[in-house]
């Protein structure tokens, strides 16, 4: 399993010699996202690295603002730092993460995260509550609509462009089991389980992922 802090590094060397390298740019950002994830103790140092995450999204979308990837990675920086919140700072910054992924997949349709990126965000927005849809009118007069249809087609999406992507099959089968369609959710936990780890989190995915099952069976 690759070590996420050390390939943090080596791109933070990378920007050290050239502070306008766009790819590593948005790995930075992307692992700051990941790493900022994983400190579940620490919240300040948390807070941290998604702030981080943000700045190096913002340095890359400063150079090339039609760059996918890097509008893909401020919408998951966005994203994490606030659609686990309530109320109105997680309204506030749907708003913006909605705005990035879409401009993700505009630049380029075959971008995989961005589409996973788009999938958990209908699926945030179907979940809303009553007062934060409350929220959602007084803010904005509405979010575009977004459905747990909507939600499987993005995750299908990504699916089709990236089928080892373990993540996207744990946030598929989720709004497969909301959408009434046990079967179906089943189906990608059971095909998640058989592929091998590509990152530091799929393990802890798969753990949730068999969480979900027994919840299921």
């Amino acid at each position: 399993v690759p070590d996420e802090k050390a390939a943090f590094h080596k791109y933070k060397e990378v920007l050290k010699l050239n502070a306008a390298h766009i790819y590593a740019l948005n790995k930075c950002s992307e692992l700051c996202s990941r790493i900022g994830q994983r400190e579940t103790v620490n919240t300040k140092l948390r807070s941290d690295y998604y702030l981080a995450a943000k700045i190096y999204a913002e340095t890359a979308l400063k150079i090339d603002p039609k760059n996918s990837e890097a509008n893909c990675v401020m919408a998951i920086a966005l994203g994490r730092s606030s659609m686990s919140k309530s109320g109105r700072e997680k309204i506030e910054n749907a708003k913006e993460v909605k705005k990035y992924v879409d401009a993700a997949i505009a630049n380029d349709p075959k971008n995989f995260k961005a589409w996973h990126v788009l999938g958990r965000w209908q699926y945030e927005i179907s979940n809303l509550n009553g007062l934060e849809r409350g929220l959602v009118k007084v803010l904005y007069g509405g979010l575009p609509p977004a459905t747990l249809k909507q939600s499987i087609n993005a995750f299908e999406k990504a699916r089709s462009l990236r089928p080892e992507f373990i993540l996207n099959y744990f946030e598929m089968a989720k709004a497969y089991k909301d959408n009434d369609n046990k079967t179906r959710a089943i189906a990608c936990l059971q095909l998640m389980f058989t592929l091998p780890n590509q990152t530091e989190d799929d393990p802890k995915i798969k753990e949730m992922g068999r969480a979900l099952l027994k919840n299921m069976l």
